[in-house]
């Protein structure tokens, strides 16, 4: 399961005119879910996008993670982040779950998240969708939890 993160100081989604999430300061994480991804890979990304130390500390050093500075969380579906770009100029695609699994993987990282932070917003899976961000810094990670072997 792949996170990018991005400190952001508002976010917001829109599907078609319509703002369907926003936060203020907080997170924007884009997720990606791959084929072999499942509860553990979920929960594990959850915990590092949540303890992931990226806020500045009283000395301007990224020391606070999000639960530290009480910040909002917008998660937003996006399945190109699980595409094979290893060679050629077109993306391939075998490596992003199908549908219905990505949006089962979606759907239980955002009820997990909901049950650790008080604001979680959200895109909406499978829409074309506007997002609009002030990227503070700018900060962006490309965070990434693996299928353990035989797991």
């Amino acid at each position: 399961m792949i996170g990018l993160i991005q400190r952001v100081t508002s976010a917001k989604v829109e599907v078609e005119g319509a703002t369907v999430g926003q936060i203020s300061a907080g997170l924007l994480v884009l997720l990606g879910v791959q084929r072999s991804d499942g509860s553990r890979e979920a929960d594990r990304l959850l915990e590092r996008i949540l303890t992931y130390r990226i806020f500045d500390d009283e000395q301007q050093r990224m020391n606070r993670s999000l639960l530290d500075v009480g910040g909002e969380l917008l998660v937003v579906s996006q399945f190109t982040l699980a595409a094979d770009t290893h060679k050629g100029t077109r993306p391939g695609f075998s490596t992003a779950a199908p549908p219905e699994e990505g949006a089962r993987w979606y759907d239980y990282f955002v009820g997990r998240a909901r049950e650790r932070i008080p604001r979680v917003e959200t895109g909406q899976f499978g829409a074309n969708m506007a997002v609009h961000l002030v990227n503070s810094g700018p900060v962006t990670f490309w965070l990434e939890v693996t299928p353990e072997p035989n797991g």
